[in-house]
Protein backbone atom coordinates (compact mmCIF):
# COMPACT_ATOMS: atom_id res chain seq x y z
CA UNK A 1 0.00 0.00 0.00
CA UNK A 2 1.37 3.42 -0.91
CA UNK A 3 2.58 5.36 2.07
CA UNK A 4 2.19 8.74 0.39
CA UNK A 5 -0.11 11.05 2.25
CA UNK A 6 -0.70 8.86 5.27
CA UNK A 7 1.46 10.99 7.55
CA UNK A 8 0.09 12.60 10.66
CA UNK A 9 1.44 16.06 9.76
CA UNK A 10 -0.68 16.49 6.65
CA UNK A 11 -3.93 15.23 8.17
CA UNK A 12 -3.38 17.40 11.24
CA UNK A 13 -2.71 20.40 8.99
CA UNK A 14 -6.03 20.04 7.17
CA UNK A 15 -7.93 19.78 10.45
CA UNK A 16 -6.04 22.68 12.03
CA UNK A 17 -6.77 24.89 9.02
CA UNK A 18 -10.45 23.83 9.31
CA UNK A 19 -10.48 22.56 5.75
CA UNK A 20 -11.73 19.18 6.97
CA UNK A 21 -13.46 17.98 10.10
CA UNK A 22 -12.04 15.10 12.12
CA UNK A 23 -14.89 12.90 10.86
CA UNK A 24 -14.15 13.79 7.22
CA UNK A 25 -10.47 13.09 7.76
CA UNK A 26 -11.16 9.71 9.38
CA UNK A 27 -13.38 8.76 6.45
CA UNK A 28 -10.77 9.91 3.93
CA UNK A 29 -8.03 7.89 5.67
CA UNK A 30 -10.29 4.82 5.67
CA UNK A 31 -11.09 5.20 1.97
CA UNK A 32 -7.41 5.78 1.23
CA UNK A 33 -6.50 2.49 2.86
CA UNK A 34 -9.31 0.62 1.12
CA UNK A 35 -8.51 1.98 -2.35
CA UNK A 36 -4.73 1.85 -1.77
CA UNK A 37 -4.48 5.45 -2.98
CA UNK A 38 -2.59 8.22 -1.28
CA UNK A 39 -4.50 10.35 1.20
CA UNK A 40 -3.98 13.44 -0.97
CA UNK A 41 -5.42 11.66 -4.05
CA UNK A 42 -8.37 10.40 -2.01
CA UNK A 43 -9.18 13.88 -0.65
CA UNK A 44 -8.99 15.33 -4.16
CA UNK A 45 -11.08 12.54 -5.65
CA UNK A 46 -13.73 13.07 -2.95
CA UNK A 47 -13.71 16.78 -3.95
CA UNK A 48 -13.04 17.82 -0.37
CA UNK A 49 -10.06 20.03 -1.28
CA UNK A 50 -8.65 20.79 -4.73
CA UNK A 51 -5.13 19.76 -5.78
CA UNK A 52 -4.15 23.39 -6.21
CA UNK A 53 -5.38 24.33 -2.73
CA UNK A 54 -3.39 21.49 -1.15
CA UNK A 55 -0.22 22.49 -3.01
CA UNK A 56 -0.54 26.17 -2.06
CA UNK A 57 -1.29 25.31 1.58
CA UNK A 58 1.75 23.03 1.83
CA UNK A 59 3.90 25.71 0.18
CA UNK A 60 2.80 28.27 2.79
CA UNK A 61 3.09 25.86 5.72
CA UNK A 62 6.34 24.05 4.95
CA UNK A 63 8.11 26.42 2.54
CA UNK A 64 8.75 23.61 0.06
CA UNK A 65 9.42 24.95 -3.47
CA UNK A 66 6.31 24.75 -5.66
CA UNK A 67 6.55 23.71 -9.32
CA UNK A 68 3.91 23.68 -12.08
CA UNK A 69 4.42 20.36 -13.86
CA UNK A 70 2.60 21.65 -16.94
CA UNK A 71 5.58 23.93 -17.50
CA UNK A 72 8.17 21.21 -16.91
CA UNK A 73 9.79 19.23 -19.74
CA UNK A 74 9.50 15.63 -18.58
CA UNK A 75 11.88 14.55 -21.35
CA UNK A 76 14.71 15.97 -19.22
CA UNK A 77 14.03 13.59 -16.31
CA UNK A 78 17.21 11.55 -15.62
CA UNK A 79 16.43 7.93 -16.54
CA UNK A 80 19.11 6.51 -14.24
CA UNK A 81 17.08 7.59 -11.19
CA UNK A 82 13.70 6.30 -12.43
CA UNK A 83 13.19 3.49 -9.93
CA UNK A 84 9.70 2.43 -11.01
CA UNK A 85 9.14 0.34 -7.91
CA UNK A 86 9.68 3.39 -5.68
CA UNK A 87 7.73 5.65 -8.04
CA UNK A 88 4.73 3.32 -7.90
CA UNK A 89 5.05 2.83 -4.14
CA UNK A 90 5.31 6.50 -3.12
CA UNK A 91 3.70 8.24 -6.11
CA UNK A 92 6.75 10.51 -6.33
CA UNK A 93 8.96 11.36 -9.30
CA UNK A 94 12.69 12.23 -9.51
CA UNK A 95 12.88 15.45 -11.56
CA UNK A 96 16.51 16.51 -11.78
CA UNK A 97 19.92 16.32 -10.14
CA UNK A 98 21.94 19.33 -8.97
CA UNK A 99 25.35 18.47 -7.58
CA UNK A 100 24.85 15.75 -4.99
CA UNK A 101 21.14 16.48 -4.58
CA UNK A 102 18.22 14.70 -6.27
CA UNK A 103 14.97 16.67 -6.37
CA UNK A 104 11.78 14.64 -5.99
CA UNK A 105 8.32 15.80 -7.15
CA UNK A 106 5.69 15.02 -4.50
CA UNK A 107 2.24 16.24 -3.53
CA UNK A 108 2.98 15.46 0.14
CA UNK A 109 6.11 17.16 1.55
CA UNK A 110 5.65 15.31 4.88
CA UNK A 111 6.37 11.95 3.23
CA UNK A 112 9.88 11.58 4.65
CA UNK A 113 9.91 7.83 3.95
CA UNK A 114 9.74 8.50 0.20
CA UNK A 115 12.71 10.86 0.31
CA UNK A 116 14.70 8.38 2.37
CA UNK A 117 13.96 5.53 -0.07
CA UNK A 118 14.99 7.59 -3.11
CA UNK A 119 18.06 8.85 -1.26
CA UNK A 120 19.14 5.29 -0.46
CA UNK A 121 18.43 4.10 -4.02
CA UNK A 122 20.24 6.96 -5.79
CA UNK A 123 23.04 7.51 -3.28
CA UNK A 124 22.25 11.24 -3.33
CA UNK A 125 20.66 13.63 -0.87
CA UNK A 126 16.92 13.82 -1.76
CA UNK A 127 14.90 17.01 -1.47
CA UNK A 128 11.19 17.54 -2.10
CA UNK A 129 9.69 19.69 -4.85
CA UNK A 130 5.99 20.40 -4.26
CA UNK A 131 3.62 19.71 -7.19
CA UNK A 132 -0.13 19.39 -7.69
CA UNK A 133 -1.31 15.82 -7.16
CA UNK A 134 -3.56 15.61 -10.23
CA UNK A 135 -0.81 16.77 -12.60
CA UNK A 136 1.68 14.39 -10.99
CA UNK A 137 -0.77 11.48 -11.34
CA UNK A 138 -1.16 12.13 -15.07
CA UNK A 139 2.61 12.02 -15.63
CA UNK A 140 3.06 8.90 -13.48
CA UNK A 141 0.29 7.05 -15.31
CA UNK A 142 1.91 7.84 -18.64
CA UNK A 143 5.32 6.73 -17.40
CA UNK A 144 4.08 3.47 -15.91
CA UNK A 145 2.23 2.67 -19.15
CA UNK A 146 5.05 3.62 -21.50
CA UNK A 147 6.34 0.06 -21.60
CA UNK A 148 3.15 -0.88 -23.45
CA UNK A 149 2.85 2.28 -25.53
CA UNK A 150 6.45 1.75 -26.65
CA UNK A 151 5.22 -1.44 -28.30
CA UNK A 152 3.56 0.42 -31.16
CA UNK A 153 4.08 -2.06 -33.95
CA UNK A 154 5.51 0.45 -36.36
CA UNK A 155 8.26 1.31 -33.90
CA UNK A 156 9.42 -2.25 -33.21
CA UNK A 157 12.10 -3.95 -35.23
CA UNK A 158 12.12 -7.69 -35.87
CA UNK A 159 15.04 -8.29 -33.54
CA UNK A 160 13.30 -6.73 -30.52
CA UNK A 161 10.09 -8.65 -31.23
CA UNK A 162 12.01 -11.90 -31.41
CA UNK A 163 13.56 -11.13 -28.04
CA UNK A 164 10.28 -10.67 -26.12
CA UNK A 165 10.52 -13.18 -23.33
CA UNK A 166 7.92 -15.85 -22.63
CA UNK A 167 8.58 -16.89 -19.04
CA UNK A 168 7.89 -20.24 -17.42
CA UNK A 169 8.11 -22.00 -20.76
CA UNK A 170 9.90 -25.30 -21.14
CA UNK A 171 12.50 -24.32 -23.71
CA UNK A 172 13.34 -27.99 -24.37
CA UNK A 173 10.16 -28.17 -26.42
CA UNK A 174 11.56 -25.67 -28.92
CA UNK A 175 14.37 -28.03 -29.82
CA UNK A 176 11.95 -30.87 -30.50
CA UNK A 177 9.55 -28.97 -32.77
CA UNK A 178 10.18 -29.59 -36.40
CA UNK A 179 7.25 -27.77 -37.98
CA UNK A 180 8.46 -24.19 -37.71
CA UNK A 181 7.91 -23.18 -34.09
CA UNK A 182 11.57 -22.24 -33.78
CA UNK A 183 11.38 -20.43 -37.15
CA UNK A 184 12.23 -16.76 -36.55
CA UNK A 185 9.53 -15.34 -38.88
CA UNK A 186 6.79 -17.27 -37.05
CA UNK A 187 8.14 -16.14 -33.66
CA UNK A 188 8.18 -12.52 -34.81
CA UNK A 189 4.71 -12.78 -36.39
CA UNK A 190 3.09 -14.27 -33.26
CA UNK A 191 4.74 -11.67 -31.02
CA UNK A 192 3.45 -8.91 -33.31
CA UNK A 193 -0.07 -10.30 -33.08
CA UNK A 194 0.08 -10.53 -29.27
CA UNK A 195 1.52 -7.05 -28.77
CA UNK A 196 -0.97 -5.60 -31.24
CA UNK A 197 -3.82 -7.20 -29.24
CA UNK A 198 -2.49 -5.65 -26.03
CA UNK A 199 -2.11 -2.24 -27.67
CA UNK A 200 -5.66 -2.32 -29.03
CA UNK A 201 -7.12 -3.31 -25.67
CA UNK A 202 -8.42 -6.70 -26.88
CA UNK A 203 -9.85 -9.13 -24.34
CA UNK A 204 -9.60 -12.28 -26.51
CA UNK A 205 -7.70 -13.49 -29.59
CA UNK A 206 -9.16 -16.12 -31.96
CA UNK A 207 -6.88 -18.16 -34.27
CA UNK A 208 -9.23 -19.98 -36.67
CA UNK A 209 -8.37 -22.48 -39.46
CA UNK A 210 -10.83 -23.15 -42.28
CA UNK A 211 -10.65 -25.19 -45.46
CA UNK A 212 -9.21 -22.46 -47.68
CA UNK A 213 -8.31 -19.63 -45.32
CA UNK A 214 -6.96 -18.85 -41.88
CA UNK A 215 -8.15 -15.82 -39.95
CA UNK A 216 -7.19 -14.09 -36.71
CA UNK A 217 -9.75 -12.00 -34.84
CA UNK A 218 -9.58 -9.76 -31.75
CA UNK A 219 -12.47 -9.13 -29.41
CA UNK A 220 -12.33 -5.40 -28.64
CA UNK A 221 -14.98 -3.85 -26.37
CA UNK A 222 -17.02 -7.05 -26.65
CA UNK A 223 -17.08 -7.16 -30.48
CA UNK A 224 -14.97 -9.45 -32.70
CA UNK A 225 -12.92 -7.84 -35.50
CA UNK A 226 -10.82 -9.63 -38.12
CA UNK A 227 -7.25 -8.33 -37.98
CA UNK A 228 -5.15 -10.69 -40.06
CA UNK A 229 -5.42 -13.47 -42.65
CA UNK A 230 -2.12 -15.36 -42.84
CA UNK A 231 -1.59 -18.05 -45.52
CA UNK A 232 -3.47 -21.26 -44.75
CA UNK A 233 -0.28 -23.29 -45.02
CA UNK A 234 1.00 -21.55 -41.84
CA UNK A 235 -1.88 -22.86 -39.71
CA UNK A 236 0.08 -25.78 -38.27
CA UNK A 237 3.18 -23.73 -37.53
CA UNK A 238 1.14 -20.96 -35.81
CA UNK A 239 -0.72 -23.52 -33.68
CA UNK A 240 2.50 -25.32 -32.78
CA UNK A 241 4.21 -22.06 -31.76
CA UNK A 242 1.29 -21.03 -29.55
CA UNK A 243 1.19 -24.49 -27.94
CA UNK A 244 4.92 -24.39 -27.22
CA UNK A 245 4.51 -20.98 -25.59
CA UNK A 246 1.60 -22.38 -23.52
CA UNK A 247 3.53 -25.53 -22.45
CA UNK A 248 0.98 -27.76 -24.19
CA UNK A 249 1.57 -31.09 -25.96
CA UNK A 250 2.24 -30.13 -29.58
CA UNK A 251 1.83 -33.74 -30.73
CA UNK A 252 -1.71 -34.00 -29.35
CA UNK A 253 -4.19 -32.57 -31.86
CA UNK A 254 -7.24 -34.76 -31.14
CA UNK A 255 -8.45 -33.40 -27.79
CA UNK A 256 -8.84 -29.89 -26.31
CA UNK A 257 -6.03 -28.54 -24.15
CA UNK A 258 -5.72 -25.62 -21.75
CA UNK A 259 -2.61 -23.67 -20.87
CA UNK A 260 -1.21 -20.27 -19.93
CA UNK A 261 1.41 -17.89 -21.28
CA UNK A 262 3.24 -15.27 -19.25
CA UNK A 263 4.63 -12.79 -21.73
CA UNK A 264 7.25 -10.46 -20.30
CA UNK A 265 7.24 -7.26 -22.31
CA UNK A 266 9.84 -5.43 -20.23
CA UNK A 267 11.41 -5.48 -16.79
CA UNK A 268 8.31 -3.96 -15.22
CA UNK A 269 5.44 -5.18 -17.42
CA UNK A 270 4.15 -8.66 -18.14
CA UNK A 271 0.81 -9.94 -19.42
CA UNK A 272 -0.79 -13.34 -18.82
CA UNK A 273 -2.79 -15.19 -21.47
CA UNK A 274 -5.16 -18.10 -20.84
CA UNK A 275 -4.99 -20.45 -23.82
CA UNK A 276 -7.59 -22.96 -25.00
CA UNK A 277 -7.22 -25.26 -28.02
CA UNK A 278 -10.10 -27.01 -29.79
CA UNK A 279 -9.78 -29.61 -32.59
CA UNK A 280 -11.97 -28.54 -35.52
CA UNK A 281 -12.60 -29.99 -38.96
CA UNK A 282 -9.63 -28.20 -40.55
CA UNK A 283 -7.18 -27.89 -37.65
CA UNK A 284 -6.93 -26.55 -34.13
CA UNK A 285 -8.77 -23.38 -33.22
CA UNK A 286 -6.94 -21.51 -30.46
CA UNK A 287 -8.53 -18.84 -28.28
CA UNK A 288 -6.43 -16.70 -25.94
CA UNK A 289 -7.91 -14.62 -23.12
CA UNK A 290 -5.76 -11.66 -22.04
CA UNK A 291 -5.51 -11.52 -18.26
CA UNK A 292 -4.33 -8.03 -17.40
CA UNK A 293 -4.03 -7.60 -13.62
CA UNK A 294 -4.55 -3.83 -13.99
CA UNK A 295 -8.24 -4.50 -14.70
CA UNK A 296 -8.58 -6.03 -11.27
CA UNK A 297 -7.00 -2.99 -9.62
CA UNK A 298 -9.61 -0.53 -10.84
CA UNK A 299 -11.19 1.60 -8.16
CA UNK A 300 -14.91 1.07 -7.72
CA UNK A 301 -15.49 4.64 -8.89
CA UNK A 302 -14.28 3.68 -12.38
CA UNK A 303 -16.65 0.77 -12.96
CA UNK A 304 -19.75 2.80 -13.81
CA UNK A 305 -21.92 2.38 -10.71
CA UNK A 306 -24.41 5.16 -10.06
CA UNK A 307 -23.82 6.86 -6.69
CA UNK A 308 -26.62 5.05 -4.84
CA UNK A 309 -25.62 1.69 -6.39
CA UNK A 310 -22.00 2.14 -5.37
CA UNK A 311 -23.04 3.16 -1.84
CA UNK A 312 -25.12 -0.04 -1.51
CA UNK A 313 -22.24 -2.23 -2.71
CA UNK A 314 -19.77 -0.58 -0.32
CA UNK A 315 -22.28 -0.82 2.54
CA UNK A 316 -22.72 -4.58 2.02
CA UNK A 317 -18.97 -5.11 1.68
CA UNK A 318 -18.60 -3.61 5.15
CA UNK A 319 -20.96 -6.19 6.67
CA UNK A 320 -19.25 -8.94 8.69
CA UNK A 321 -21.42 -11.70 7.23
CA UNK A 322 -23.94 -12.46 4.51
CA UNK A 323 -23.80 -13.07 0.78
CA UNK A 324 -23.23 -10.77 -2.20
CA UNK A 325 -24.14 -12.28 -5.58
CA UNK A 326 -23.09 -10.91 -8.97
CA UNK A 327 -24.96 -12.16 -12.03
CA UNK A 328 -24.82 -11.75 -15.76
CA UNK A 329 -23.73 -13.60 -18.93
CA UNK A 330 -20.15 -14.55 -19.74
CA UNK A 331 -18.10 -11.46 -20.50
CA UNK A 332 -20.29 -9.04 -18.55
CA UNK A 333 -17.54 -8.00 -16.13
CA UNK A 334 -18.57 -10.08 -13.10
CA UNK A 335 -14.97 -11.03 -12.28
CA UNK A 336 -13.83 -7.40 -12.24
CA UNK A 337 -16.73 -6.46 -9.93
CA UNK A 338 -15.82 -9.27 -7.54
CA UNK A 339 -12.09 -8.51 -7.65
CA UNK A 340 -12.79 -4.83 -7.00
CA UNK A 341 -14.79 -5.81 -3.93
CA UNK A 342 -12.01 -8.15 -2.79
CA UNK A 343 -9.44 -5.38 -3.19
CA UNK A 344 -11.53 -3.15 -0.91
CA UNK A 345 -11.74 -5.98 1.65
CA UNK A 346 -8.08 -6.98 1.30
CA UNK A 347 -6.61 -5.65 4.54
CA UNK A 348 -4.14 -7.07 7.00
CA UNK A 349 -6.95 -7.88 9.44
CA UNK A 350 -8.89 -10.18 7.08
CA UNK A 351 -8.31 -13.75 5.92
CA UNK A 352 -9.68 -14.01 2.37
CA UNK A 353 -9.91 -17.22 0.31
CA UNK A 354 -11.24 -17.72 -3.21
CA UNK A 355 -12.21 -20.81 -5.23
CA UNK A 356 -12.03 -20.08 -8.97
CA UNK A 357 -12.24 -22.05 -12.21
CA UNK A 358 -9.78 -20.95 -13.36
CA UNK A 359 -7.84 -18.38 -11.34
CA UNK A 360 -7.55 -15.61 -13.92
CA UNK A 361 -5.59 -12.92 -12.09
CA UNK A 362 -3.30 -13.27 -9.09
CA UNK A 363 -4.19 -11.00 -6.17
CA UNK A 364 -1.50 -10.46 -3.56
CA UNK A 365 -2.70 -11.04 0.00
CA UNK A 366 -5.58 -13.32 -1.05
CA UNK A 367 -5.48 -17.13 -0.92
CA UNK A 368 -6.64 -18.26 -4.36
CA UNK A 369 -7.51 -21.87 -5.14
CA UNK A 370 -7.69 -23.22 -8.69
CA UNK A 371 -10.52 -25.75 -9.05
CA UNK A 372 -9.28 -29.12 -10.39
CA UNK A 373 -12.15 -31.49 -11.11
CA UNK A 374 -9.88 -34.36 -12.18
CA UNK A 375 -8.11 -34.26 -8.81
CA UNK A 376 -11.39 -33.98 -6.91
CA UNK A 377 -10.88 -30.33 -5.96
CA UNK A 378 -14.42 -29.11 -6.65
CA UNK A 379 -16.14 -25.94 -5.47
CA UNK A 380 -17.83 -27.77 -2.55
CA UNK A 381 -14.53 -29.42 -1.54
CA UNK A 382 -12.71 -26.10 -1.60
CA UNK A 383 -15.48 -24.40 0.39
CA UNK A 384 -15.44 -27.07 3.08
CA UNK A 385 -11.70 -26.66 3.41
CA UNK A 386 -12.04 -22.85 3.59
CA UNK A 387 -14.38 -23.13 6.57
CA UNK A 388 -11.67 -25.02 8.47
CA UNK A 389 -9.12 -22.28 7.67
CA UNK A 390 -10.58 -19.49 9.85
CA UNK A 391 -11.84 -17.31 6.98
CA UNK A 392 -13.35 -13.84 7.17
CA UNK A 393 -14.23 -13.52 3.48
CA UNK A 394 -14.88 -16.30 0.97
CA UNK A 395 -15.28 -15.89 -2.78
CA UNK A 396 -16.77 -18.71 -4.87
CA UNK A 397 -16.20 -18.28 -8.58
CA UNK A 398 -19.64 -19.62 -9.47
CA UNK A 399 -22.55 -21.34 -7.74
CA UNK A 400 -23.31 -24.16 -10.17
CA UNK A 401 -25.20 -26.70 -8.08
CA UNK A 402 -27.18 -27.24 -4.90
CA UNK A 403 -24.23 -28.56 -2.91
CA UNK A 404 -22.13 -25.46 -3.57
CA UNK A 405 -25.11 -23.19 -2.85
CA UNK A 406 -25.87 -24.90 0.47
CA UNK A 407 -22.28 -24.65 1.74
CA UNK A 408 -21.98 -21.02 0.62
CA UNK A 409 -25.23 -20.10 2.36
CA UNK A 410 -24.17 -21.93 5.51
CA UNK A 411 -20.93 -19.94 5.49
CA UNK A 412 -22.87 -16.68 5.06
CA UNK A 413 -25.07 -17.59 8.02
CA UNK A 414 -22.18 -18.46 10.34
CA UNK A 415 -20.21 -15.23 10.43
CA UNK A 416 -18.55 -15.10 7.01
CA UNK A 417 -18.91 -12.68 4.10
CA UNK A 418 -19.43 -14.69 0.90
CA UNK A 419 -19.11 -13.34 -2.66
CA UNK A 420 -20.13 -15.38 -5.68
CA UNK A 421 -21.67 -15.35 -9.17
CA UNK A 422 -24.56 -16.98 -11.02
CA UNK A 423 -25.67 -16.92 -14.64
CA UNK A 424 -29.08 -15.23 -14.74
CA UNK A 425 -30.51 -12.27 -16.61
CA UNK A 426 -31.56 -10.11 -13.66
CA UNK A 427 -31.12 -9.76 -9.91
CA UNK A 428 -34.67 -10.98 -9.19
CA UNK A 429 -34.16 -14.10 -11.32
CA UNK A 430 -31.07 -14.91 -9.24
CA UNK A 431 -33.22 -15.50 -6.18
CA UNK A 432 -35.69 -17.75 -8.02
CA UNK A 433 -32.74 -19.61 -9.59
CA UNK A 434 -31.50 -20.52 -6.10
CA UNK A 435 -35.01 -21.69 -5.18
CA UNK A 436 -35.15 -23.82 -8.35
CA UNK A 437 -31.81 -25.37 -7.36
CA UNK A 438 -33.49 -26.56 -4.18
CA UNK A 439 -32.33 -23.94 -1.64
CA UNK A 440 -35.14 -23.25 0.89
CA UNK A 441 -36.58 -19.74 0.68
CA UNK A 442 -35.92 -19.02 4.36
CA UNK A 443 -32.21 -19.76 3.88
CA UNK A 444 -32.02 -17.39 0.91
CA UNK A 445 -33.88 -14.64 2.81
CA UNK A 446 -31.60 -14.91 5.83
CA UNK A 447 -28.27 -15.08 4.02
CA UNK A 448 -28.36 -12.98 0.82
CA UNK A 449 -27.59 -9.29 1.40
CA UNK A 450 -27.22 -7.94 -2.13
CA UNK A 451 -27.60 -9.02 -5.75
CA UNK A 452 -25.88 -7.18 -8.62
CA UNK A 453 -26.92 -7.87 -12.21
CA UNK A 454 -24.64 -6.29 -14.79
CA UNK A 455 -23.74 -5.82 -18.44
CA UNK A 456 -20.89 -4.06 -20.23
CA UNK A 457 -21.76 -1.28 -22.67
CA UNK A 458 -19.32 0.26 -25.13
CA UNK A 459 -18.35 3.88 -24.44
CA UNK A 460 -18.78 6.44 -27.18
CA UNK A 461 -15.51 7.82 -28.50
CA UNK A 462 -15.15 11.32 -27.04
CA UNK A 463 -13.35 12.52 -30.17
CA UNK A 464 -15.96 11.72 -32.80
CA UNK A 465 -19.38 11.25 -31.14
CA UNK A 466 -22.06 13.54 -32.57
CA UNK A 467 -25.45 14.76 -31.30
CA UNK A 468 -28.48 12.91 -32.61
CA UNK A 469 -31.98 14.34 -32.96
CA UNK A 470 -34.60 12.10 -31.34
CA UNK A 471 -38.27 13.06 -30.95
CA UNK A 472 -39.64 13.29 -27.41
CA UNK A 473 -42.29 10.71 -28.27
CA UNK A 474 -39.56 8.28 -29.36
CA UNK A 475 -37.62 8.91 -26.14
CA UNK A 476 -40.74 8.03 -24.12
CA UNK A 477 -41.11 4.76 -26.04
CA UNK A 478 -37.46 3.95 -25.39
CA UNK A 479 -38.03 4.20 -21.63
CA UNK A 480 -37.00 7.73 -20.69
CA UNK A 481 -39.29 9.43 -18.18
CA UNK A 482 -41.16 12.66 -18.86
CA UNK A 483 -39.13 14.30 -16.09
CA UNK A 484 -35.84 13.30 -17.73
CA UNK A 485 -37.03 14.61 -21.10
CA UNK A 486 -38.25 17.90 -19.64
CA UNK A 487 -34.91 18.43 -17.87
CA UNK A 488 -33.23 18.19 -21.26
CA UNK A 489 -30.18 16.21 -22.38
CA UNK A 490 -28.21 15.53 -25.54
CA UNK A 491 -28.38 12.15 -27.23
CA UNK A 492 -25.14 11.19 -28.98
CA UNK A 493 -24.53 8.65 -31.73
CA UNK A 494 -21.45 6.68 -32.78
CA UNK A 495 -19.56 7.94 -35.84
CA UNK A 496 -16.08 6.42 -36.00
CA UNK A 497 -12.57 7.80 -36.38
CA UNK A 498 -8.92 6.70 -36.39
CA UNK A 499 -8.80 6.68 -32.59
CA UNK A 500 -11.71 4.29 -32.00
CA UNK A 501 -13.49 1.19 -33.26
CA UNK A 502 -16.74 2.06 -35.01
CA UNK A 503 -17.37 5.10 -32.84
CA UNK A 504 -16.72 3.36 -29.53
CA UNK A 505 -13.67 3.17 -27.28
CA UNK A 506 -13.64 1.26 -23.99
CA UNK A 507 -16.55 -0.10 -21.99
CA UNK A 508 -18.54 0.89 -18.92
CA UNK A 509 -20.63 -1.21 -16.57
CA UNK A 510 -24.42 -1.03 -16.36
CA UNK A 511 -25.82 -2.32 -13.10
CA UNK A 512 -29.00 -3.42 -11.36
CA UNK A 513 -28.32 -3.45 -7.62
CA UNK A 514 -30.99 -5.06 -5.43
CA UNK A 515 -30.80 -5.04 -1.64
CA UNK A 516 -32.56 -7.79 0.29
CA UNK A 517 -35.37 -5.96 2.09
CA UNK A 518 -37.90 -7.35 4.57
CA UNK A 519 -40.63 -7.26 1.93
CA UNK A 520 -38.52 -9.10 -0.66
CA UNK A 521 -37.52 -11.67 1.97
CA UNK A 522 -41.18 -12.22 2.86
CA UNK A 523 -42.09 -12.63 -0.83
CA UNK A 524 -39.37 -15.26 -1.27
CA UNK A 525 -40.55 -17.27 1.74
CA UNK A 526 -44.13 -17.09 0.44
CA UNK A 527 -43.03 -18.58 -2.90
CA UNK A 528 -43.15 -15.37 -4.96
CA UNK A 529 -41.79 -15.33 -8.51
CA UNK A 530 -39.12 -13.12 -10.08
CA UNK A 531 -41.68 -10.66 -11.51
CA UNK A 532 -43.14 -10.02 -8.06
CA UNK A 533 -39.67 -9.60 -6.56
CA UNK A 534 -38.60 -7.20 -9.33
CA UNK A 535 -41.77 -5.12 -8.90
CA UNK A 536 -41.14 -4.73 -5.17
CA UNK A 537 -37.49 -3.83 -5.74
CA UNK A 538 -38.42 -1.12 -8.26
CA UNK A 539 -41.02 0.28 -5.86
CA UNK A 540 -38.22 0.52 -3.30
CA UNK A 541 -36.06 2.54 -5.70
CA UNK A 542 -34.03 -0.05 -7.61
CA UNK A 543 -33.02 0.95 -11.15
CA UNK A 544 -33.17 -2.02 -13.51
CA UNK A 545 -30.57 -2.57 -16.22
CA UNK A 546 -32.54 -0.67 -18.82
CA UNK A 547 -33.01 2.37 -16.58
CA UNK A 548 -29.33 2.35 -15.61
CA UNK A 549 -28.39 2.12 -19.28
CA UNK A 550 -30.59 5.08 -20.19
CA UNK A 551 -28.84 7.10 -17.49
CA UNK A 552 -25.57 6.44 -19.33
CA UNK A 553 -27.22 7.84 -22.49
CA UNK A 554 -28.28 10.97 -20.56
CA UNK A 555 -24.72 11.33 -19.27
CA UNK A 556 -23.40 11.15 -22.85
CA UNK A 557 -21.39 8.00 -22.10
CA UNK A 558 -23.01 5.70 -24.65
CA UNK A 559 -25.66 5.61 -27.37
CA UNK A 560 -29.26 4.45 -27.50
CA UNK A 561 -28.29 1.81 -30.06
CA UNK A 562 -25.69 0.36 -27.68
CA UNK A 563 -28.13 0.24 -24.75
CA UNK A 564 -30.66 -1.51 -27.01
CA UNK A 565 -27.97 -4.06 -27.88
CA UNK A 566 -26.99 -4.93 -24.30
CA UNK A 567 -30.42 -4.75 -22.63
CA UNK A 568 -32.59 -6.33 -25.33
CA UNK A 569 -33.14 -9.65 -23.53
Amino acid sequence: MPTTGLHLGLSTLFIRKKLLSEEQMATAISKSRQSKQSLVSTIIHQKLISAREIAELCYEEYGTPLLDLNEYDTASIPEEFLNKKLIDKHKCLPLFKRGNRLYIATSDPTNIAALEDFQFSAGLHAEAILVEDDKLSIILEKMLEEDISALELGDIDEESLADIEVTDTDKRHDEDVGDGTDDQPIVIYINKILTDAIRKGASDLHFEPYEKRYRIRFRVDGILHEVSEPPINLAGRIAARLKVMSKLDIAERRVPQDGRIKMKLSRSKSIDFRVSTLPTLFGEKIVMRILDSSSAQLGIEKLGYEDEQRALYEEMLSKPQGMILVTGPTGSGKTVSLYTGLNILNTQERNISTAEDPVEINLEGINQVHINLKAGLTFPAALRSFLRQDPDVVMVGEIRDLETAEIAIKAAQTGHLVLSTLHTNSSAETLTRLINMGVPGYNIASSVNLIIAQRLSRRLCSECKQPEEVLDSALLQLGFTEEQISDGFTVYKAVGCELCSGGYKGRVGIYEVMKMSDEIARTIMEGGNSLQIATIAKQQGMKDLRQSGLLKVIQGVTSIAEIDRVTSF
